[in-house]
């Protein structure tokens, strides 16, 4: 027993180092003056790295839109893909399954190149270097969490609750809104925290099609990088990760294994 009592910390200690050794080690360099090898702990904890970042105004327009692309992304990816979850929960049309799962292609491939095929695509449109473009393509990675997702939510209300609000007086979009919307809204929240995130972070789409026009925070980080000493561009990196904090604390209740299975297991 005390074998396998030693065994069990031991592997726990090694997940805690893998998992958790990053972020520790990120939050020091955020925080730190200099930070150079071979110091483990920087010898000086300074705010220097996050007075620089919020005293260059392209940085902070840099945050700003990237919030508001997310935020953008994340409404219209809402209108654009619940009547198309809903349709696939609730109706039966030849190739419907070939339809849902074509939501895969943009993650089956390889980003760059299809990056490039939409720079080609959208350079002909018309649309490069422009807000509506780096829309679409952040739109684009949203897809599939935005469709199977909140399908799998819809197709966990039973028909006979919209049935019930049908027979009181309720019209079909009455029944959908005071009973199938709030009973599958936990589904439709976890997708739309996944559209946030990503697009929060969706750096390769970003940099092919809105530069120079639109510089967001992970396009600003290749700058950063090149330009400035490695303790700079983790203060980018803690920005980009409080956001993700405060929405897996905030949708915790709605995490459960069987609303994102539910999503991913198409019957």
């Amino acid at each position: 027993m005390a074998t396998k009592r030693i065994l069990e910390i031991s592997i726990f200690a090694v997940f805690v180092f893998f998992f958790f050794g990053p972020l520790l080690n990120l939050a020091m360099m955020g925080f730190a003056y200099e930070y150079r090898y071979p110091m483990f702990i920087p010898e000086i904890w300074s705010f220097r790295w996050w007075r620089f970042v919020f005293a260059r105004d392209d940085l902070v327009d840099a945050m700003l839109l990237s919030f508001a692309i997310a935020t953008g992304t994340t409404i219209l990816s809402l209108i654009v893909c619940l009547p198309a979850a809903y349709a696939f929960a609730r109706f039966k049309f030849p190739f419907k399954r070939v339809f849902l799962f074509s939501f895969l292609l943009s993650n089956a491939f390889p980003r760059v190149g299809i990056f490039i095929s939409i720079g080609v695509l959208f350079f002909r449109m018309g649309i490069m270097g422009t807000l509506t473009g780096v829309m679409m393509v952040h739109m684009l990675n949203s897809m599939m969490f935005m469709t199977w997702i909140p399908a799998g939510a819809f197709r966990n209300v039973r028909k006979q609750q919209e049935e019930a609000a049908r027979d009181v007086g309720a019209g079909p979009f009455r029944a959908f809104v005071s009973v199938t919307l709030p009973l599958a809204m936990p589904g439709i929240f976890v997708a739309s925290m996944f559209t946030f995130l990503g697009s929060l972070e969706e750096s390769q789409g970003t940099l092919f099609v809105g530069m120079p026009n639109y510089r967001t925070v992970p396009v600003q980080l290749f700058s950063i990088i090149q330009e400035y000493p490695t303790t700079a561009a983790p203060v980018f990196a803690i920005i980009l990760l409080i956001p993700t904090i405060v929405l897996m604390v905030i949708a915790n209740k709605f995490l459960k294994g069987g609303v994102i299975a539910s999503g991913m297991l198409q019957k």
